[in-house]
């Protein structure tokens, strides 16, 4: 079915103080895709992207060969860009600010950004994203995608043969560890007590995998490497000694954090920190508000179910927009 044409997209900036459709609160892949279907739909989004988060996780990674439609994959930064650029084509609105507060209440929202500037909409989506925890030593920041990872599912494929590290001792350490034997020679365990959080499962698991050793009671002081990981710095906390340890690849998976922080107290949040959401939808405890991506979902967090997420969110302000005009 041949799809209908779209009229010339306006450059011209929405004034603060009219109430748009659709405020999209956060970018990355779920935020782009939310904005991309509700642009579509004529709901004129405006996306609050953030100054230094936009795009989300994507942009610290490298090569990205696991997203739908990109044979030969695609950099991070380049995904987030074209979703970006396709958003825009059909009409939305980028601004590259920070929301500091939100009021949701009620059938007009408000959006207030650092500098004060306030924006009202009937509806927003709430696509904030979440951030991995980080080790918070030296070297780690600098070799972001150069050896440093926070995705096996993302990075295990560009490590065959090598040998690697994974830094945790949860069960999502345990999943990263495991996963990532289908390509490493060898997968090191760094953990910092003597034995494992993750469940008794999959911690055997992990423990009878001929592919995967244990440093107990240690922690990284400093990733090493100039252009790339070459290694490791370890402390023993039992005994002070410190050690080196050869490898070429370092997962850190000490946990996630969803970027909650400007719903607390306001929206309601599930047992493991992300918004709640009704069943498979995106709406959230308080009407015209969804939410989208990582920050609803614990489990997946990959960029394809961001994407799909976002997609959901966009066809459920649809749907709560022509009720409310019926």
């Amino acid at each position: 079915m041949k799809e209908k044409e779209h009229s010339p997209v306006s450059t011209e900036v929405t004034p603060a103080s009219e109430v748009r459709d659709v405020i999209i609160v956060g970018s990355g892949p779920a935020g782009y895709t939310a904005a991309i279907y509700t642009a579509r739909a004529d709901l004129k989004p405006l996306m609050i992207a953030g100054s230094v988060t936009a795009g989300g996780e994507l942009m610290n990674t490298t090569d990205v060969e696991n997203f739908p439609g990109f044979p030969d994959g695609i950099m991070g930064p380049d995904l987030m860009e074209n979703l970006g650029q396709q958003a825009e084509k059909f009409g939305t609105e980028v601004m590259y600010d920070d929301v500091t507060s939100v009021e949701l209440e009620g059938a007009i929202k408000t959006v207030t950004l650092a500098d004060g500037q306030e924006f009202k909409a009937r509806t927003v989506i709430i696509s904030t994203g979440s951030a991995y925890r980080e080790l918070g030593v030296d070297g780690e920041k600098r070799l972001v995608g150069h050896g440093v990872s926070s995705c096996a599912t993302c990075d295990g494929f560009f490590f065959k043969g090598q040998d690697i590290a994974v830094i945790g001792g949860g069960d999502s350490a345990m999943e990263e560890a495991i996963f990532l034997t289908k390509f490493a020679a060898t997968v090191t365990v760094v953990h910092r007590r003597d034995s494992l959080r993750a469940s008794k499962i999959m911690a055997e698991r992990a423990l009878k995998h001929p592919k995967i050793k244990f440093i107990w009671n240690s922690e990284v002081v400093s990733v090493e490497g100039e252009a790339k990981v070459t290694g490791a710095r370890l402390n023993n906390l039992v005994t002070g000694e410190q050690s080196d340890l050869a490898v070429t690849g370092l997962f850190v998976a000490i946990g996630n954090d969803p970027r909650v922080d400007l719903v607390k107290g306001v929206l309601e949040l599930t047992a493991a920190g992300t918004i709640a959401v009704e069943d498979r939808s995106s709406r959230t405890s308080i009407k015209g508000v969804f939410a989208a991506g990582d920050v609803v979902d614990p489990t997946y967090r990959q960029a394809i179910t961001a994407a799909g997420s976002g997609c959901v969110a966009a066809l459920d302000v649809e749907h709560y927009l022509a009720e409310q005009d019926s």
